[in-house]
């Protein structure tokens, strides 16, 4: 039985949660108390210390970004590398292979834009094939058609957990199941997931993990990490190096580091650093599976009253769905209702563009409201929302 859920705190923790009704949480979460503090009180001490003296006074802060990425993520510290975001993140393990022509990437129709750039540059660079896979009758990834994709010619599977223009938590642990037996590297990108649903890096099967700071783990913005399974890390030489990610031995040789740290730069958001860990340790004391469950509730009942609004079109896809809700109106765009609940101090966000652009072409939408829902939201925020987009709507 699922224990209740200490809104109370977690609302007494988030300054503006009197002020506003956030539901802009897959952009950027509000941040609790002790992550905001934190982050404070290390960018005072460089101001009165200065930036190495706080780095070197405060090493035990910083180093416990790597063991509670571990705890949340269940995999060894050294796994772990700290990157400015989970773009970059991703970059540094994508970028890491050496295709060659005719290899192959398999990824989903609901990839994340930046991915698909990345994908289609090496396309253009080195001959790879780009091969979108197919979603079920469910609207996710086909794990039967990805299956069957497999040959000798795959290089890599790499697919977004949870796409940023809709609710779908794609199948990743199956996906897992099929790269793993194939063989196969598997990139998962969890920046929408991390802090959001609860991460297990050895039930998922992945051998690369990205995660961002400033979404649903409710840290600073410019922070995320890589998970690099530790088997995988010698074999992923990253495409830039400095003095950090290796050591100069002589003038013309020089050895890489052999932990997650080569996928590092060595000048880092140091303050950032040490917030996201405590934004971390934050999430944990609720607990990921809690987190989860009342995240993906709140998001269940935000739908189940927007479909009694006439004119409204849900647009979540997948069997399972998560704290992302997204819907479009007949009576108006989803700029305009952003800018109209703006007004009513109600935060959501739009998306459009290339973000989502292979799966919106395919679905014919071209913009979609995002409203995303997290554990200090609640269903009388809930019901507000709903009563003012119907006065949005007229």
């Amino acid at each position: 039985m699922q224990n209740e859920f200490d809104i109370d705190r977690a609302r007494r923790d988030t300054k503006a949660c009197g002020d506003l009704v956030h539901f802009n949480n897959a952009g950027s979460s509000l941040m609790p108390i002790p992550v905001a503090d934190t982050l404070r009180a290390f960018l005072n001490q460089e101001e009165m210390s200065g930036g190495y003296e706080t780095a070197e006074a405060q090493a035990s802060a910083l180093d416990n970004f790597y063991g509670a990425t571990a705890r949340l993520l269940n995999c060894k510290p050294t796994e772990v590398a700290f990157v400015e975001n989970a773009t970059r993140a991703w970059d540094m393990a994508f970028y890491s292979f050496r295709f060659s022509a005719g290899d192959k990437i398999l990824t989903t129709l609901a990839e994340y834009g930046s991915n698909v750039i990345a994908y289609n540059q090496q396309v253009a660079r080195y001959g790879v094939e780009l091969v979108f896979v197919d979603n079920d009758e469910h609207g996710q990834i086909d794990v039967n058609a990805l299956e069957n994709l497999i040959d000798d010619r795959v290089k890599l599977i790499s697919i977004t957990h949870i796409p940023t223009g809709g609710g779908l938590i794609n199948p990743a642990c199956a996906v897992g199941k099929i790269a793993n037996a194939a063989g196969v590297p598997y990139l998962l990108d969890s920046c929408q997931g991390m802090g959001h649903i609860d991460l297990d890096v050895e039930q998922l099967g992945c051998d690369m993990l990205c995660g961002t700071g400033r979404k649903y783990l409710r840290g600073p913005r410019a922070t995320g990490m890589l998970y690099v399974k530790k088997r995988f890390i010698k074999e992923l030489e990253p495409y830039v190096l400095d003095q950090h990610a290796a050591e100069l031995v002589s003038p013309t040789t020089y050895t890489i580091r052999e932990d997650a740290g080569r996928f590092e730069n060595w000048e880092q958001f140091y303050a950032g650093k040490a917030a996201l860990g405590t934004a971390i340790d934050y999430a944990m004391t609720y607990g990921m599976p809690a987190i989860q469950h009342r995240v993906i509730s709140l998001g269940e009942e935000l739908r189940n009253k927007l479909v009694d609004i006439d004119g409204v079109v849900l647009t979540d896809e997948g069997l399972e769905k998560c704290g992302i809700v997204t819907f479009k109106t007949a009576q108006q765009t989803a700029t305009n209702i952003k800018k109209q609940l703006r007004t009513k101090q109600i935060n959501v966000s739009v998306s459009a563009g290339s973000g989502s652009l292979v799966s919106f072409q395919q679905r014919g939408l071209v913009e979609v409201v995002r409203a995303s829902v997290h554990y200090y939201n609640t269903s009388q925020e809930i019901d507000y929302f709903i009563a003012s987009l119907r006065q949005v709507l007229g």
